[in-house]
């Protein structure tokens, strides 16, 4: 007997199968409401924007990756292949809506504002892809990673949405980006251990006897 979906799932279903016949940019949260079979004072107690059924889907998607990464024990394989590895089971959970997502990036990129408001959603999906891949994305290096993960992600996205079902030019794509990535972080940190440090001073700013002393 098939599970009984929870209202949330009802719309975030409702909003991708009309995104794949009619687009996002005019889709009304009414048209959602009624494609889900309830009513809109129903879906407002839930969302209150098309941008939040888009990042409660995110959020999905996460969870299926999160799960099945840690039924794939990825944790003996060196970093770059485990990311490879994660971007592949986010491209493998998200399969059954490419139409749909295809649809949605292509109005979104024509609509700047909306593509902001999701940005935030946006750059925790990549936090989580980078946390499952063994790869911190807490702090300010954190942060330098997920941006760059979610550019990384935009370009490679984009590849996938034209591909064929064996996947072969993504994964083509994926790994050429990811050595060039590498190779990229490699010569960062290089330039980084090169960098002359600071001359530390002892005592207060502006002293000029702590200046003398140092």
């Amino acid at each position: 007997m098939a599970r009984k979906l929870t209202p949330e799932e009802k719309i975030v279903n409702a909003a991708l199968r009309l995104a794949g016949k009619r687009g996002w940019a005019d889709l009304s949260l009414a048209d959602i409401a009624k494609e889900a079979k309830l009513g809109l004072g129903e879906l407002s107690a839930l969302y209150s924007s098309k941008t939040q059924i888009l990042a409660a889907y995110a959020q999905r998607i996460d969870a299926q990756v999160l799960k099945m990464a840690d039924e794939e024990g990825l944790e003996d394989e060196p970093v770059r292949d485990r990311l490879f590895d994660v971007i592949m089971l986010r491209f493998d959970a998200m399969a059954k809506d490419k139409p749909a997502l295809k649809r949605i990036t292509w109005d979104l990129e024509r609509d700047p504002v909306a593509a902001l408001a999701l940005m935030p959603s946006t750059l925790q999906s990549m936090g989580w892809m980078l946390e499952a891949a063994g790869i911190d994305s807490s702090g300010w290096r954190g942060l330098i990673r997920v941006r760059g993960m979610a550019l990384f992600w935009a370009r490679i996205l984009k590849v996938w949405f034209d591909d064929d079902e064996d996947q072969a030019r993504t994964m083509a794509a994926l790994d050429k980006r990811l050595r060039q990535g590498e190779e990229w972080f490699a010569r960062a940190q290089d330039f980084m251990s090169k960098r002359p440090r600071p001359a530390t001073r002892r005592g207060k700013p502006g002293n000029d006897d702590a200046k003398d002393a140092a």
